[in-house]
């Protein structure tokens, strides 16, 4: 697992998944990102957000794009690199938000805002599939600094 400095909080549940895995779904999502910014289907960040909220679920293994890079891995002999889901759940979970918040944008006409919102999802799977950076675990310490625990509700339960 890539390591992260002291003073970043990242959630976990100790379970693991297979990071390249997790690198080549974010390669996916770039791929359909940037044809979203050519072609400008509304289906696409639709379809995305569809998908981000199943992995976010912890409903994966009905992911398409899960399901596309779990091919890949086995059939192109990608080693295991265990990693722990939390992270991955958490920035599905924001990634769904900014694809809900495309697919709204994009419907009211709003391209200019939606193409902006897209291109921080842009920006935040490529660092994923290219550089193996998640910026789920800094999202995550900025949210816990703004909303700190209370007892009793985590900021997983409120997020």
């Amino acid at each position: 697992m890539a390591s992260t400095p002291s003073n970043i909080e990242c959630p976990v549940d100790f379970v693991t998944i297979n990071e390249n895995q997790a690198r080549l779904t974010a390669f996916q999502t770039f791929v359909w990102v940037v044809v979203w910014f050519f072609t400008g289907f509304v289906v696409i960040p639709a379809c995305l957000a569809i998908d981000f909220l199943l992995r976010a679920a912890n409903y994966g293994k009905f992911s398409p794009l899960n399901i596309i890079s779990g091919f890949l891995v086995r059939r192109l002999s990608i080693p295991n690199r265990p990693v722990d889901r939390a992270p991955k759940r958490f920035a599905a979970g924001v990634g769904f938000l900014f694809l809900t918040g495309i697919s709204v944008l994009s419907l009211l006409r709003l391209g200019l805002a939606a193409e902006i919102v897209a291109g921080v999802l842009l920006i935040f799977a490529a660092l994923e599939a290219f550089a193996r950076f998640c910026a789920g675990c800094y999202v995550y310490t900025f949210l816990k600094r703004i909303f700190p625990d209370r007892p009793g509700q985590p900021l997983s339960s409120r997020v």
